[in-house]
């Protein structure tokens, strides 16, 4: 019986200053640039936005914390399709066994949707 190795999954913000020592893979997971960062000095490795919440869902939610809960079933929905679960395992996959950190721009990552995304790549085999 053979175990997978496994992915260590942080969220940092964007703006934060790159932890080359510990952040591995660093993938911006936001669907839209973040404000202030020009492309030539982006410090991660991808800009993943089709695996973050669609367009509709990210407009309703609008980072209002009364509505977190509700957010995180939608979201959870979104990423249970075919086509996100593949995209969970292809993000797992191109991480390999180290650390993958996810990036955004939200002011407040414990209502973002980096938390949940973490939470499904840690169980996405």
């Amino acid at each position: 019986m053979s175990t997978k190795p496994k992915l260590n999954v942080q969220v940092r913000r964007v703006y934060e200053e790159p932890d080359h020592e510990h952040d591995g893979m660093r993938v911006l997971v936001d669907r839209v640039w973040p404000r202030g960062i020009a492309k030539a000095d982006a410090e991660f490795d991808e800009w993943d936005k089709e695996i973050a919440p669609s367009t509709e869902l990210r407009k309703w939610y609008g980072h209002d914390p009364q509505r977190w809960p509700e957010f995180t079933r939608r979201y959870r929905e979104e990423l249970a399709t075919p086509e996100m679960r593949e995209a969970l395992r292809e993000l797992r996959r191109r991480a390999g066994t180290g650390t993958l950190t996810l990036l955004t721009a939200v002011k407040d990552p414990e209502h973002g949707h980096t938390k949940v995304l973490a939470e499904e790549l840690r169980h996405t085999r």
